[in-house]
């Protein structure tokens, strides 16, 4: 089977995984043969799309001709929550998962709209629509997916070993910041399902609704802990400080959030985003999370 995998993919899974990722992306056209005979399904002729961790191709049933997508990841293992999640949520505000064939890090899916995503809507707007899908989503977590309590636990005793890895780069009293802010939210940090990933570009506009998430990497703990990706992915269109609180705001209120969880948990995401980002070698990102830190935490 020829699949035409995008040099971007091949270059970002390169980056971040290694010889492991390269060798993974040689073995696709034989993985998504061995799954279109498990599913019973055919490619159509769209080019593939990808994430930093997956590669989705269209396809159609054979039996019925009905459209859905394929989508194969790398590690396997993150379909496993992945696939928790969207069986919670059973569609309610989210793509619908179809199948999952999680030993090969596979998922079949409900076809959304690609080409509309809310990456096109006004800022604000499209905030708004956020904020009120992240209310939708927000439910007790099913067991199983990683905890907030964990994570933030695990941001508070990282964030200096890795600033002082780098050499520095980030203003220390901010670091400090980070640290214990996550270590505080760590302590209570709910049990609601949260959907870990949610950017602009991760709501596809659907049938069934107007707009879907897709790509949820699922946690249990604040509903908040959505809000960061939300700001710094389109920060560049809040030119003013003031636009950056008033963003913040939108998501918030949209969301039926704790604006001072929003902005904590915005704050220390950044840092650690911003860390993670400078170690693979971004450029713009980092930018980014540093001018929302200083807006934020002054």
């Amino acid at each position: 089977m020829e699949i035409d995998i995008p040099d971007t993919f091949v270059e970002e899974r390169t980056r971040i995984a290694g010889t492991q990722g390269h060798q993974w992306i040689a073995g696709i056209p034989a993985l998504v043969e061995r799954l279109c005979e498990r599913w019973d399904l055919r490619l159509d002729s769209e080019s593939p799309r990808h994430g930093a961790n997956s590669l989705v191709l269209s396809a159609r049933r054979r039996v019925d001709g009905a459209p859905c997508v394929l989508k194969v990841c790398q590690p396997p293992e993150t379909t496993v929550t992945e696939a928790i999640g969207l069986r919670a949520w059973a569609g309610r505000g989210v793509v619908r998962l179809l199948d999952a064939w999680t030993d090969d890090g596979a998922l079949l899916l409900e076809r959304l709209d690609a080409g509309r995503s809310l990456a096109d809507v006004e800022l604000l707007p499209a905030a708004e629509l956020a904020g009120a899908l992240l209310r939708r989503l927000t439910m007790p977590a099913p067991p199983g997916i990683p905890r907030l309590a964990d994570i933030g636990t695990e941001i508070a005793e990282t964030v200096w070993p890795r600033q002082r890895a780098l050499g520095g780069p980030l203003p220390g009293p901010w670091v400090d910041l980070a640290a214990r802010t996550a270590r505080d939210l760590a302590a209570d940090a709910g049990e609601s399902l949260v959907h870990a990933d949610l950017h602009y570009g991760n709501v596809l506009a659907g049938t069934r609704e107007p707009w879907l998430a897709i790509d949820p990497r699922p946690v249990a703990g604040d509903p908040e802990y959505s809000v960061p990706e939300l700001m710094w992915t389109r920060i560049d269109e809040a030119a003013e400080p003031a636009d950056v609180r008033d963003l913040l705001t939108a998501l918030a209120d949209a969301g039926g959030l704790d604006r001072d969880r929003a902005r904590a948990w915005t704050v220390v995401r950044a840092v650690d985003y911003w860390l993670w980002g400078l170690g693979i070698g971004l450029t713009e990102d980092p930018v980014r999370c540093r001018r929302l830190v200083g807006t934020l935490a002054g």
